[in-house]
């Protein structure tokens, strides 16, 4: 049986949570959604019920997803082979209808678990209202097929879904200038559209816990950067792997007008409302140098 106390501690939860929510309502929020969060039901339950409470406090948030691991599954299914270039993937035309059709559906997939909680969601790819125009992207100046390079944000789709009180859910695909398909990274589709949008926050869900000075060393964990001091660790060459272009996506949206960026750990059930609405957070908070308070 729960006691006074018991419900006095949940009181001091809201109390701790009103000045976030007074600060942010009515302001746009992007979610990279990505990790194991995409692939435990748990925790996809978690993360959607976590976006589903910030639209009803009255943030107006925007998921932008992946599904790589869903993309390979299903191409090595059809039998053909998944190769990878400077940790981009290649994608040739077969690969391509695959990404796409994969990725519509975890789209939608999405939408319907929105619907279940009572929040109404529009699910989109970059190529509606052409909204992410793009240019083929090189990989040091090799040919990685129809894997694309942002080039432009088209936001009047996204901005008429906000305004009539709808959630977009938008897959990373894009078009060029002749409608063809590409592929885009998740993460940079995120950073363009909470760029070009003025997110104030912008969240990339990770299978890491944030970022660390050493990686090997847990204590060492860093709950807030400034831009600048990022700039510094990444030019001190002790970031590596995914971290590295994660990092750089961070700076450039800051620096782009996104009031923050935040990298959680996708594996904590409701990290989203952890690091939005206490005063502790978790995982790793970067900032405009001059916004440290």
């Amino acid at each position: 049986m729960e006691t006074l106390e018991n419900w006095q501690e949940k009181a001091e939860v809201l109390i701790e949570a009103l000045p976030y929510i007074q600060r942010f309502r009515g302001k746009i929020i992007v979610v990279k959604y990505g990790g194991s969060a995409m692939v435990d039901h748990e925790l996809k339950k978690s993360v959607i019920r976590d976006v589903a409470l910030l639209k009803l406090v009255g943030f107006r948030p925007i998921i932008v997803h992946g599904g790589g691991k869903e993309i390979t599954k299903w191409v090595n299914k059809a039998g053909l082979e998944t190769n990878f270039v400077n940790g981009l993937r290649v994608t040739d035309k077969d690969t391509m209808e695959i990404a796409e059709m994969v990725l519509n559906k975890i789209n939608k997939g999405l939408v319907s678990m929105m619907e279940k909680v009572g929040i109404h969601a529009v699910g989109i790819s970059g190529k509606d209202g052409t909204t992410l125009k793009v240019d083929k992207k090189l990989s040091k100046g090799q040919d990685i097929g129809f894997v694309g390079e942002i080039k432009e944000v088209n936001t009047r789709l996204l901005e008429e879904l906000l305004d009539n009180d709808l959630v977009p859910v938008i897959c990373p695909i894009g078009s060029d200038d002749e409608f063809h398909s590409y592929n885009i990274n998740a993460d940079d589709a995120a950073c363009a559209i909470a760029s070009a949008m003025g997110a104030a926050k912008l969240a990339f869900l990770t299978d890491i816990e944030g970022v660390y000075e050493d990686p090997l060393k847990k204590e060492t964990l860093i709950s807030r950067m400034t831009v600048s001091e990022t700039e510094q660790f990444l030019a001190s060459g002790n970031v590596g792997g995914g971290m590295l272009p994660k990092l750089q996506n961070c700076v450039d949206a800051i620096k782009a007008g996104v009031s923050r960026v935040h990298i959680l750990d996708g594996r904590i059930e409701h990290c989203l409302l952890l690091e939005f609405f206490t005063d502790k957070g978790i995982g790793t908070a970067i900032i405009a140098d001059d916004e440290e308070e």
